[in-house]
């Protein structure tokens, strides 16, 4: 790529999922020049990369989707793999981004050079790009998690993590592990378990289930979706302020959640006959500490003859099978991992290094940060969409998307109306609004448990403690004064409203 081509390159958006195609029909419609970098060869991020059996969203298509582009024949309430996949490049297409896509291409790291006040992006091919501004849409969920078990690498037989699924495998007939019970694997364990010969599930800690039919729509109700146009926003509605509630019981309001916990015993006890497979499934921990999951089919796989449910923890794995801490060896042909993703990595695999060369894995060591989860102090015109304390407990990562997308679109218009170079979020702004953050989580349910919405040092670092529409209101309106202008060859210290 030339140096006249690299820089016309206004903004980089590095992923091709949600995120990334939502920013980038936002930028299409503003007229502002961008390319979406992403390693697949098809769009979709998560959707595309994760085609285990079974795989399809727990949240229903009316919310898990864009609220500007409703599809109205969807053929069941919560979209397949397939369906999702499929509505993401008909958005590609109908918005009119595939001339701005540069897919096959990963990006390996970027930095920010304080003399032209850009930032240099190098592919792993070696290519370089430079852009005036980069938008990190990677996501919680796209890169694999691998648990530190003893002997992983002495299996013999086959193995691979759910996120990538090996299709060549056949597990027709075979004695199948399945380390990790989380989102995944309820869906993919009903899925495999009739066809293999023997299936031995290793379960960490159980999970609150809630029931998830998913039947497919009758021929009436999918022609009156199609024909009447309101009907589908009162869907959408409906949903989010089921949510929305929910997330009140899980927040302010305690006592609302009761209703969801017994909704939640009372689905396990009518569906788990044996009292000892009923006690292994029962969690230890307060509703809403760890994601919720949504299935009719897993309790019912579980209970299958070829399937057993294991909760003795794991020592370590052989060339024949699995060992658990009671000194029992179970033979395997096949390993599954269904143990999740790295989601604290919030832009990985990519190095970033910001203002005077500081590496922002290293400006995160305690815990990701961000104000509103967005903008990092010391990385100027770096955006995260789906970054640091936006996931949700209960509701659609959508509607955050859509609040967050519209936030750095305002963003880059201010640049461009006032013609600064950049802009970098004020230290004491990114401190005081994560304060505020992690105050409300005190006491709070998430708190009350280890989970992935934690790191390490117990932080809460993934989720946003309040419902969906305290933070579409927060993110709003972009307030220049939140930020520093940066010029090039000098930083300047005013805040950026002065300028205007």
């Amino acid at each position: 790529m030339s140096a006249r081509t690299a820089t016309a390159l206004d903004v980089a958006i590095v992923g091709a999922g949600f995120s990334g195609i939502g920013m980038g029909i936002a930028l299409k419609q503003a007229g502002i020049a961008f390319t979406i970098f992403d390693r697949a060869e098809e769009v979709g991020g998560v959707w595309h990369y994760n085609t285990y059996p079974g795989a399809a969203c727990d949240i229903p298509s009316a919310l898990y989707s864009f609220s500007f582009a409703q599809r109205r024949d969807w053929t069941s309430p919560c979209a397949s793999h397939d369906d999702i996949k499929r509505y993401l490049g008909e958005c590609v297409d109908t918005y009119g981004l595939r001339s701005h896509l540069r897919l096959g291409t990963e990006i390996a790291d970027a930095a920010w050079d304080d003399e032209d006040a850009r930032w240099t992006l190098r592919t792993v091919d070696g290519e370089t790009i430079v852009a005036s501004s980069v938008i990190f849409a990677c996501g919680q969920l796209s890169r694999p998690a691998w648990p530190a078990i003893p002997g992983q690498d002495r299996f013999a037989g086959r193995s691979f993590h759910s996120a990538e699924w090996d299709h060549d495998c056949d597990l027709r007939g075979k004695r199948v592990a399945v380390i990790g019970t989380g989102a995944s694997a309820i869906q993919f364990v009903p899925a495999i378990a009739p066809e293999v010969g023997r299936l031995d599930v290793y379960q960490r800690s159980a999970s609150y289930l809630l029931p998830r039919r998913n039947n497919a729509y009758a021929d009436w109700a999918r022609t009156a979706i199609e024909r009447i146009p309101p009907l589908q926003w009162v869907r959408r509605q409906t949903l989010y302020h089921f949510c929305e509630v929910t997330t009140v019981g899980l927040t302010a309001a305690p006592a609302l959640s009761l209703p969801l916990k017994l909704w939640s015993q009372g689905f396990r006890r009518l569906r788990v006959r044996d009292p000892e497979l009923r006690r292994k499934l029962t969690p230890d921990y307060p509703i809403g500490c760890k994601r919720i999951l949504f299935s009719s089919k897993y309790y019912p796989a579980l209970q299958r003859e070829n399937v057993d449910l294991i909760v003795d923890p794991i020592r370590e794995i052989t060339e024949r099978g699995v060992v658990t801490a009671d000194g029992q060896e179970r033979e395997v042909d096949v390993i599954v991992y269904g143990t999740g993703f790295r989601t604290h990595d919030f832009v990985a695999p990519v190095t970033v290094s910001g203002a005077d060369g500081q590496d922002l894995q290293q400006a995160w060591v305690d815990g990701a940060e961000a104000h509103h989860g967005m903008t990092v102090s010391g990385f100027p015109n770096m955006f995260v969409l789906y970054g640091p304390n936006t996931n949700l407990s209960v509701g659609s990562i959508i509607v955050m998307i859509e609040a967050q997308v519209g936030y750095v679109h305002q963003a880059l218009e201010h640049l461009r109306r006032t013609g600064t170079a950049a802009v970098d979020v004020r230290p004491e702004v990114q401190q005081a609004s994560n304060a505020s953050i992690q105050r409300d989580f005190e006491g709070s349910v998430w708190t009350s448990c280890s989970s992935w919405y934690r790191n390490a040092q117990g932080r809460v670092v993934s989720n946003w403690p309040h419902r969906m529409a305290e933070y579409e209101r927060l993110v709003a309106r972009f307030d220049p004064a939140e930020f520093r202008a940066v010029a090039a060859a000098e930083r300047a210290e005013e805040p950026v409203g002065a300028a205007e």
